[in-house]
């Protein structure tokens, strides 16, 4: 069983920045793939970025490339997201979950049925 608490959500002017993390609990952590997703008011879920479990690789939804970094502390059991540039179409509830499965590529990942565990989530707004 793993929890996940999120935390650093926050009003933010557009252009602003703010820094998603993803405590998560117990001792193999390592082992699990994460991901960041969102879910704005009035409509579906959808992916953010995800990272692998010894951090070698990530992957991002092509909306947020060049403006949002993921990275993991697996020393922490902690992933974040670094949000920059960010726009009024980037506010949401922000979700991280974490993800049992190997694949080899990091992209099947994007997949939130590809997920066991998830957070609460954290609230992102960001006005124009």
């Amino acid at each position: 069983q793993v929890q996940l608490v999120e935390s650093g959500g926050g009003l933010v002017q557009a252009g602003g920045s703010l820094r998603l993390s993803c405590a998560a609990s117990g001792r193999t952590f390592s082992r699990y793939a994460m991901g960041w997703f969102r879910q704005a008011p009035g409509q579906e879920r959808e992916f953010v970025a995800a990272i692998r479990g010894n951090g070698t690789d990530t992957y991002y939804t092509n909306s947020v490339k060049g403006r949002f970094t993921i990275s993991r502390d697996n020393a922490k059991n902690t992933v974040y997201l670094q949000t920059n540039s960010l726009k009024p179409e980037d506010t949401a509830v922000y979700y991280c979950a974490a993800s049992s499965r190997t694949y080899s590529r990091t992209d099947y990942y994007a997949d939130q049925n590809e997920y066991d565990y998830w957070g609460q989530g954290t609230q992102v707004t960001v006005s124009s």
